[in-house]
């Protein structure tokens, strides 16, 4: 096991939404990969850097506010919004910057693996098993996004604020605008009895929070206080929400 992998598994468990800076997209994950070489992986999608960014460091170290039949119960009773990263797909690239990318077009985007849809269809599942209320779910306008949602909860409804910015290095004055483009979503307080469900990417939770989500799949539960904030109360993998 090489010393980066021991790193991350020894890491402790600790929140922090201290702001991030524009980080390369890492947007994906191979569909072979293992719980290791997802803990190895470099910085970004060329390849490049050995060291963990802010932002994967507070994905590693976050520790659940709410967990188990805890979250589940107060799940049950709405007011959440739940931020998914799409499910996982087939290829590893930065199509938000590619200039052949047409929103409109499945076919110049990376899409879906036969593992992300399955984990899409395991998620909605699971929430119909546990009986998680879902109210309004939004999605970006990337395919992987409302592919995902469309499997799991069979609705979604497109929100550009949730698109990447056409890059695939962000100045800090690009990641301020994800930022505000995503908070109205992460601080609107859902109907009432209902969760918000958001199938977003990587590197626009992080612009919000300081927290890139990995691996693909995952889930950050927010919890708004209705005054323009939130408190994080949780994460999930995929296969996670059944067990709950």
């Amino acid at each position: 096991m090489s010393k980066t992998v021991k790193l991350f598994l020894s890491m402790g468990l600790v929140a922090t939404l201290s702001a991030c800076g524009g980080e390369r997209s890492r947007d994906a994950t191979s569909p072979t990969s293992t719980p290791e070489t997802e803990a190895s992986q470099t910085l970004s999608e060329g390849g490049e850097g050995e060291e963990y960014s802010a932002g994967e460091k507070a994905n590693a170290e976050f520790k659940d506010i709410l967990s188990g039949a805890e979250l589940l119960s107060d799940l049950k009773k709405g007011g959440y919004i739940i931020y998914f990263r799409h499910a996982q797909t087939t290829e590893d690239y930065a199509d938000q910057a590619d200039p052949n990318l047409d929103l409109e077009n499945c076919e110049t985007q990376r899409k879906l693996s036969d593992v992300g849809e399955k984990q899409a269809k395991d998620i909605g599942a699971a929430f119909t098993a546990k009986s998680i209320p879902v109210g309004d779910v939004i999605t970006s306008d990337y395919c992987r996004a409302w592919k995902t949602a469309d499997l799991a909860f069979g609705q979604y409804q497109k929100n550009s604020k949730l698109n990447f910015l056409p890059f695939e290095d962000y100045t800090d004055t690009q990641v301020e605008e994800m930022k505000n483009n995503v908070m109205p979503l992460l601080t609107a307080v859902p109907i009432s009895g209902n969760n918000t469900v958001i199938v977003g990417h990587d590197d626009i939770f992080e612009a919000a929070t300081g927290i890139y989500p990995d691996p693909q799949g995952m889930a950050y539960v927010l919890k708004p206080d209705g005054k323009g904030g939130f408190k994080i109360v949780a994460n999930l993998l995929p296969d996670e929400w059944m067990k709950l």
